[in-house]
């Protein structure tokens, strides 16, 4: 059969396959240039800023003053994991090192004034992250209290009046709970396991396990992992350039400059008592957040400071 007619369509088959490699080598050229440069053409290798570091672990560490068994393959790795965990969730912690402008100074003088170790402000950052918040189960402030534990140690918890949302007076009640519990335990370790799951529980593990040591003793996933939280805030706190944080001093919140009014007589509308004064019920209640109704009624015999920024 005659061939020639189709000598049209083999050129333009060949024009087509010679298109197509042209094509296919100008987009992998492109792709290559895309490709950070080989160290071995002698070009810098830049891979930016460092996105992913392997954080240290203190060799030595101490909670109130008593040794943390680092040598512990198992604690050593129980204290790296809260570290990553905490140190990688930036956000937080720059929020909570600013946040603590505002509290720890005034909370390490308390716990000092009352024999508590000055770590246990680390303990009041993991109940709560220094806010007035709600657990699901009730409690309630920086200290997490209970309303009858909060009763119990001399706290207000009434209708008009929570001050479990004080978080001065919950400090200082918090510092007799601690040293009840130190009575009870004689390890300061123990008193910071045990305020997450309670003395009652602690005792029972104890008893359970034959052993004494927190570190010994085999807990709830949350209690396990609790006083680890508590040493990694100290650790990141006490180090924070080590672990990222770079924070300047007017980095961090401060409180205003703040004035005591005393009242003893009932108030039947706190914010029209705020405006009177010269201020907003809005910062009558950020400063008195222990104030929980639009009114206060006030015992026969007692009075109340509240705290308002100098004008």
């Amino acid at each position: 059969m005659n061939r020639i007619h189709l000598l049209p369509l083999y050129v333009l088959s060949l024009l087509a396959l010679i298109l197509s490699l042209v094509l296919w080598k100008s987009i992998s050229e492109k792709q290559t240039s895309n490709v950070l440069p080989s160290p071995e053409n002698g070009a810098e290798l830049d891979m930016g800023v460092d996105s992913i570091r392997i954080f240290p672990v203190p060799e030595q560490l101490d909670f109130a003053g008593e040794k943390v068994p680092l040598d512990d393959r198992e604690i050593f790795e129980r204290l790296e994991r809260e570290i990553y965990v905490n140190a990688y969730w930036q956000s937080n912690m720059i929020l909570l090192m600013k946040r603590s402008g505002k509290y720890l100074e005034e909370m390490s003088e308390i716990l000092k004034a009352n024999g508590i170790p000055d770590d246990f402000k680390y303990v009041a950052i993991a109940e709560s992250a220094l806010m007035n918040v709600t657990s699901p189960a009730g409690a309630k402030g920086f200290w997490q209290f209970m309303p009858a534990t909060a009763k119990e140690y001399g706290l207000e918890v009434s209708r008009d009046v929570d001050e479990r949302y004080h978080w001065q007076k919950a400090t200082q009640a918090a510092t007799a709970y601690l040293n009840k519990s130190f009575q009870r335990f004689g390890s300061w370790t123990a008193v910071a396991a045990s305020y997450n799951m309670g003395q009652s529980g602690f005792s029972r593990r104890q008893r359970e396990q034959l052993q004494e040591d927190y570190y010994d003793l085999l807990l709830n996933d949350e209690t396990s992992r609790y006083l680890f939280r508590v040493l990694a805030f100290k650790v990141i706190f006490e180090n924070p350039e080590k672990y990222g944080f770079n924070l300047a001093a007017g980095d961090f919140y401060e409180n205003p400059p703040l004035k005591s009014v005393m009242i003893s007589e009932n108030i039947k509308d706190l914010a029209r008592w705020a405006k009177d004064h010269g201020y907003s019920y809005k910062e009558l209640k950020i400063y008195n957040p222990w104030l929980r109704q639009r009114n206060i009624r006030i015992p026969r015999g007692k009075s109340y400071e509240v705290l308002l920024p100098e004008r």
